[in-house]
């Protein structure tokens, strides 16, 4: 397995698909990445020789993607500022329901939690 940027990425998987397994690169980055270091995009990440797999860890370390750790610091941060102003979608996050404006009547069951009962609703 190559270890690009931390992460364990998969050899017999193409390239591109192999690289968005690193957090923060998604398939239009990867696909952008290939092609700037012209790496055939058929190619599985176990067929790429070592000078590739360092062009491509040099290419992912330069400053132009923020990626795993940075990157989730940087969501967190985000979310914590919007929970420290009490703005609305602060008061959902804080609040463990869905935030942008999906309906709570009925679904919102990943977000909610399991149902949980309430004594004398029975009909």
């Amino acid at each position: 397995m190559a270890r690009i940027a931390g992460v364990n990425v998969p050899d017999k998987k193409r390239t591109p698909i192999a690289l968005t397994y690193i957090h923060g690169i998604g398939m239009t980055t990867a696909f952008a990445i290939c092609e700037k270091l012209k790496i055939d995009v058929t190619k599985r990440m176990g067929e790429l020789d070592e000078d590739t797999l360092n062009a491509i860890r040099s290419e992912i370390d330069s400053d132009a993607y923020t990626i795993e750790g940075d990157l989730r610091r940087q969501v967190s941060m985000n979310i914590k500022r919007l929970m420290d102003m009490k703005c609305y979608r602060g008061l959902r996050h804080r609040g463990g329901l869905p935030v942008n404006g999906q309906r709570t009547k009925t679904n919102a069951r990943t977000r909610k939690g399991p149902a949980k009962p309430i004594a004398g609703k029975k009909k």
